[in-house]
C-alpha cells in the first residue's frame, strides 16, 4: 500500500517536471524569468556543494528552534489560563482569535522597529506566529476534556491541581499535540516572512539575495528547498507524532 503511495507521488512529480520542462520549451516566457529543471537542479547542486545553502539552512533552522520552542511555551501558557479561566477566556479570548488571523508578514515591520535588522528580530517573528495557534490548541484541548472524566475524579477525591495534573492534562495530549504541529508549521512560515525582510544569514535572506540580483534558478530551488523541508519534518516528524499520540488514546485505528 505505502509502495502504491510512493509510486504515485513519484508519477505525479515527474509530469510537473515534465510540463515545467514543455513550458520552458516552447518560450512561454523568458529565461531569465521562467529558467529550465536542469538550471534550476545547477543552481540546488553548486549551492550545496559550495556551502552557501547549507549555511543558510544551519541560520535558519537556528532561528526556528529558538523561535518555535518559545512559542510552544508561551502559547501553553496563555492557553492553560483562558482553557482554566472563564473571565479571561470571555475578555482575552476573542483577541486571540483576532491574533492568530494576522499574516506573520505583518509582524516583520514591529519587529524591525522594536528590534532593528537583528536576528532577534527574526525570532520575534516567529515567536509571533507560533504562539497562538499553539494557544488555541491547548484552550481547545481544556475545554474538550470529556465532563465524566473530571466528575469520576471528583466523585474520587481529586480536585484542584491534582484533577488539572491528573486528568486533564493527559486528556489533552492529542490536542497538544495537534497544537504542536500546527505551531511548527505556522512558524515556519513566519520564519521565511521574517528573513525576507532581514539582514541576516538564512533561507528567507538568500531568496531575497537571489531576486535581487535576479537569479530565479536560485530562487526556485530556494523555494523547492522550503517546501521539501516543511513537508519532510511535518510527515517525518510532527505527523508521525501525533498519529502515534491518537493511537495510544485511542482516538484512531
Amino acid at each position: 500500500m505505502k509502495f502504491n503511495i510512493v509510486v504515485k507521488r513519484v508519477l505525479f512529480l515527474a509530469a510537473i517536471i515534465g510540463l515545467w520542462q514543455l513550458v520552458f520549451s516552447i518560450n512561454v516566457f523568458a529565461d531569465v524569468v521562467f529558467p529550465s529543471p536542469g538550471k534550476v537542479w545547477t543552481a540546488l547542486y553548486e549551492g550545496f556543494t559550495q556551502g552557501d545553502f547549507v549555511k543558510a539552512l544551519g541560520a535558519s533552522f537556528k532561528h526556528l528552534f529558538a523561535g518555535l520552542f518559545m512559542a510552544i511555551l508561551l502559547g501553553t501558557i496563555v492557553g492553560v489560563i483562558l482553557g482554566k479561566s472563564k473571565q479571561a477566556d470571555e475578555t482575552a479570548g476573542m483577541y486571540l482569535i483576532a491574533l492568530q488571523s494576522i499574516p506573520s508578514i505583518v509582524w516583520v515591520p514591529l519587529a524591525i522597529m522594536l528590534f532593528g535588522f537583528t536576528e532577534f528580530a527574526v525570532v520575534f517573528v516567529v515567536v509571533l506566529g507560533g504562539t497562538f495557534v499553539m494557544a488555541l490548541n491547548v484552550r481547545s484541548a481544556i475545554h474538550n476534556v470529556p465532563p465524566h472524566f473530571v466528575r469520576a475524579a471528583r466523585t474520587m477525591g481529586t480536585s484542584g491541581f491534582g484533577l488539572f495534573y491528573r486528568v486533564e492534562v493527559p486528556a489533552s495530549i492529542p490536542y497538544f499535540m495537534s497544537g504542536v504541529r500546527l505551531s511548527w508549521a505556522f512558524s515556519w512560515r513566519a520564519l521565511m516572512a521574517g528573513e525576507l525582510l532581514s539582514n541576516g544569514p538564512g533561507l528567507g535572506y538568500s531568496l531575497r539575495y537571489a531576486q535581487d540580483y535576479a537569479r530565479m534558478d536560485q530562487v526556485i530551488a530556494i523555494i523547492i528547498i522550503i517546501g521539501l523541508i516543511g513537508a519532510i519534518v511535518d510527515q517525518l516528524v510532527f505527523s508521525k507524532l501525533e498519529k502515534n499520540v491518537m493511537k495510544r488514546w485511542g482516538l484512531v485505528k
